[in-house]
């Protein structure tokens, strides 16, 4: 037989890879939980791929856990596992919980105003496969970044926000929202939020600043940092909440500079750091890797 006879090779067909499911479960510390939940989830055939736990005092604290499993027939089988852990973590254990079937990706929507550094970042690293969420749309108030938006194939909205009052604008935020996103990016978008905007929307928000707040506010933070002698430069990502900028941290980095940085410089070496922040709350928040409680936050990163 000669090379160009010589029989294909033969394939063998692959299962399809299992499903996995995320369960987030929260409540007073107790003996057996971890127990409980492992033996529930195997009494449906799950494997249990990972699982986090914290409790800040295990005589009756507040306990935290995230368990991923996977299961080849989990669409199927989703439905009677979230009522057997109704059944025995809400009833006998008292205990919160949210089940989520991760091969369906968050929505998300972006605000952004004229800084497009993370706006971009963002888009390219879920292109890229690396943020599992799915972009339903980008918002601004202002137009500049609405063909690099599209050149993603990305829905853009101009939505303008002039003056104190911004009940228009965020009547049509919330026109364009319902029903069409599971969170919210703040991707340096330079407008103040509303708490009834933030009650009306009903999903998380995530926010992302500079780390000189609030020493440096305003206008020119950079310029006023480099006046001060600044020796390190960082960002926050947070949820926001009515109180400005004081939500619950999820994530946070610094880098140091020295006295021969410009406020140019500065202000590039932030962006850096806002974006590598950015992105990693983002992750997390969509992996369900971040629990709330009170004003902080665990995360299982």
């Amino acid at each position: 037989m000669t090379l160009a006879q010589e029989a294909p090779p033969r394939t063998t067909a692959r299962k399809p890879a299992p499903l996995h499911a995320s369960l987030i479960v929260q409540g007073r510390d107790r003996t057996g939980i971890v127990a409980a939940v492992g033996s529930l989830l195997s009494s449906h055939g799950a494997n249990i791929v990972s699982l986090d736990q914290y409790s800040d005092n295990p005589q009756g604290g507040a306990f935290f856990q995230r368990t991923v499993f996977s299961l080849d027939n989990l669409k199927a089988v989703l439905p009677a596992i979230e009522q057997d852990l109704q059944e025995r973590l809400a009833k006998d254990f008292e205990l919160e919980f949210t089940l989520r079937d991760m091969s369906v990706p968050k929505r998300v929507a972006i605000f952004a105003s004229k800084s497009d550094h993370c706006l971009l970042d963002l888009l390219w690293r879920q292109r890229q496969g690396q943020l599992p969420v799915t972009v339903s749309m980008v918002i601004s108030n202002h137009p500049d970044t609405a063909e690099e938006v599209r050149g993603f194939g990305i829905p853009f909205f101009h939505v303008p926000s002039m003056g104190p009052d911004k009940s228009a604008a965020e009547a049509e935020h919330l026109r364009l929202l319902r029903g069409n996103v599971d969170f919210i990016v703040l991707a340096r978008y330079m407008q103040i939020i509303s708490g009834d905007f933030i009650t009306e929307v009903g999903v998380p928000i995530i926010n992302i600043h500079h780390s000189f707040l609030p020493a440096f506010i305003g206008a020119g933070p950079y310029a006023k940092a480099k006046e001060r002698g600044v020796k390190l430069v960082g960002a926050t990502a947070h949820y926001v909440t009515e109180d400005l900028d004081e939500g619950p941290i999820i994530e946070q980095d610094v880098v140091r500079v020295t006295h021969a940085e410009t406020a140019a410089d500065l202000q590039r070496r932030g962006a850096d750091v806002e974006r590598a922040v950015l992105s990693r709350a983002v992750q997390w928040h969509s992996q369900d890797r971040v629990i709330r409680n009170g004003n902080h936050t665990i995360v299982f990163a």
